[in-house]
């Protein structure tokens, strides 16, 4: 499923993130990101260290 593939990126990265970027990332489209980035939000694993970017919370 998308929301393990975005926040494997979103580790591998280690910098917060925008959608778009986990979007080319991933080679996911941006909706899907978007979608999967809620779920994540939702459960309390990501978080917006700054405006519009995300990182997994640690």
């Amino acid at each position: 499923m998308s929301v393990e593939k975005v926040l494997a990126v979103m580790n591998a990265a280690g910098k917060p993130l925008k959608a778009g970027e986990i979007a080319e990332a991933a080679g996911l489209d941006k909706k899907e990101v978007e979608k999967a980035m809620n779920v994540l939000k939702k459960e309390g694993k990501i978080v917006s260290p700054v405006r519009c970017a995300w990182e997994v919370k640690k």
